[in-house]
């Protein structure tokens, strides 16, 4: 079960930055917003640990600047993401040390739909004149978020 549904991460895209994706494009942005996830959680579960703490909390993930500006503009677009959604998915990965507190577990949606936003917004810079997604695209704006995230 992915984080988003194919009709929401559309629409999603085209609000967040004028642009239309394939469905056969959907798999291959929400498995790279899904790592993004987990990699976010796990930088989080070791500030935790180095913090003495056997809960993750909110404070424990590190959201630059630009991602905080990134979940304020997500949340904007009035676009919502289930949580449940976002929970099942974290079933299917290989668990984290300790347990997400109930503070960071109601952000995951915000979080999620940031690094979707992220997303569209770096595919729309790569790939600026055309409105239509590529896998070309795609690959070259998850080359850059494994970079910057």
């Amino acid at each position: 079960m992915a984080v988003i549904g194919v009709t929401k991460l559309e629409a999603l895209f085209r609000d967040a930055a004028s642009l239309d994706i394939k469905k056969g494009h959907a798999k291959e942005i929400t498995d790279i917003v899904e790592a993004k996830l987990l990699d976010l959680l796990i930088a989080a579960e070791r500030n935790a640990n180095m913090n003495g703490r056997d809960v993750i909390m909110e404070s424990d993930l590190p959201v630059t600047k630009g991602l905080q500006e990134s979940i304020i503009q997500f949340k904007k677009l009035e676009s919502e993401l289930e949580l449940k959604d976002i929970l099942d998915y974290l079933t299917t990965v290989p668990p984290l040390k300790y347990p997400l507190s109930a503070d960071l577990e109601a952000k995951l949606p915000e979080v999620t739909g940031a690094l979707l936003y992220v997303l569209a917004k770096i595919i729309k810079i790569v790939d600026g004149n055309d409105r239509a997604v590529d896998h070309d695209s795609i690959n070259k704006a998850k080359e850059i978020m494994d970079l910057t995230l």
